[in-house]
């Protein structure tokens, strides 16, 4: 019976250092990757972008870019995934926005074994902040815990909605 649990527990063993191995290598370029704000996320700010999604595709906000919803926090990138996923594939590309979620706070092994597989289902794009440097950029602290809307012309914030539910997302997103 020892060399049974023995066993067992080699092979478990085994199993989390080769996941960790596996899945603890951080595949992230900041070379690639940017973000310039000349005031945050706030009205009358500037914002250039090029972030990663899920699939390691590249984006950038061009002139056509009309919102960008952005969270910082797990509840709220949970509120934003359901919403999306009651909505049209195309629901995002039609109203020009992009949607960015900050996972620089999750460890790399947890990012590679649940985050990004579970992202990788998503039918729309999800922008990335890897890097705690770019999130300080845009993260207002005492609104962290909102979603944050921002209306764009041309690369400008005209308009930032920091909203809290589903409904309220749906009224901030309408066209």
């Amino acid at each position: 019976m020892k060399k049974i649990f023995l066993s067992l527990l080699l092979l478990i063993l085994i199993a989390v250092g080769a996941t960790f191995a596996i899945n603890g290598k951080d595949n992230y370029d900041p070379s690639r990757y940017h973000v310039t704000a000349t005031n945050g996320i706030n009205k009358g700010s500037k914002l250039t972008l090029t972030l990663p999604d899920q699939f390691d595709k590249s984006h950038a906000i061009t002139d056509d870019t009309q919102q960008i919803i952005f969270v910082f926090a797990k509840d709220t990138g949970h509120i934003v995934k359901e919403f999306l996923k009651k909505q049209p594939k195309e629901y995002l590309e039609e109203r020009h926005t992009l949607f960015v979620a900050d996972i620089s706070p999750m460890p790399t092994i947890i990012r590679n074994t649940f985050a990004l597989p579970d992202l990788k289902k998503s039918s729309y794009s999800v922008l990335l902040i890897y890097d705690e440097a770019i999130a300080k950029i845009l993260k207002n602290e005492a609104k962290a815990d909102k979603i944050a809307v921002a209306k764009l012309d041309h690369g400008t914030i005209t308009k930032i909605d920091f909203i809290s539910s589903e409904e309220e997302l749906n009224r901030s997103l309408a066209i």
